[in-house]
């Protein structure tokens, strides 16, 4: 049974679609607030249906605490709103949110989006589930377990020194400047400096031993995976 986590201020719209959501098979959990949202948060939700209009703390606001946390990052989630405009479908989408639904709501629709959204996010699963593990050269990288194998041996490395390497790897042969590691590993919303990629880089060599030539400097640009042969 999937797990619904239904968030919105109104005490007859949560009552008015928890029934019709329960009664098409669904699990769902209802919060008033976003605070109380949070509290409900878990790793067994399936799916995000939010309202954005809410007092103390809105849908936008609410979203990016979620996809903040690591482990909630792939939960699908479906904005409401009362306005008729587009301005807040067009944040909501951008923002990257999986879809959106104008009120008053057709019981019939968000169900019939609920199910597409579930079906398009156990796809996206199932193929991040064969992208784990990544086999090149002496490297056994696997991103599920955050282990590193070198030549049969387990190697550990810290989060974001195996993130690095994890990028790389999977790009092999293309060359990376500082700033799109920084944006793409560390994300656009912390502040480091160039002199971060090069002092893990350095990190990430001394682990790798005598095959620390797989990672190139491209002097004046940056770094690449070497194509082992």
């Amino acid at each position: 049974m999937k797990k619904i986590l239904l968030v919105d201020d109104e005490p007859d719209i949560v009552e008015f679609l928890k029934y019709n959501l329960e009664k098409d098979g669904f699990d769902v959990i209802a919060s008033c607030n976003g605070k109380d949202a949070l509290k409900n948060l878990s790793q067994s939700i399936d799916l995000i249906v939010l309202d954005i209009m809410m007092p103390e703390m809105d849908g936008f606001e609410l979203y990016h605490k979620i996809k903040d946390k690591e482990e909630y990052n792939e939960i699908p989630i479906i904005f409401l709103t009362a306005k008729s405009g587009e301005t807040d479908e067009i944040k909501g989408l951008d923002i990257g949110a999986s879809d959106y639904i104008q009120k008053p709501i057709s019981p019939k629709k968000l169900i019939a989006r609920v199910k597409a959204n579930l079906r398009k996010s156990s796809t996206k699963q199932k193929k991040s589930s064969l992208n784990k593990e990544t086999k090149i050269g002496p490297l056994l990288i696997n991103s599920d377990k955050y282990v590193v194998v070198v030549e049969g041996k387990q190697k550990f490395f810290p989060r974001k020194e195996f993130q690095l390497l994890s990028y790389l790897a999977k790009n092999p042969g293309k060359v990376f400047n500082r700033e799109t590691l920084l944006k793409d590993v560390w994300g656009g919303n912390v502040y480091v400096v160039d002199r971060t990629i090069d002092v893990h880089i350095r990190k990430i060599r001394e682990k790798l031993g005598k095959h620390s030539e797989l990672i190139e400097t491209i002097k004046g640009v940056g770094y690449r995976f070497k194509n082992p042969d």
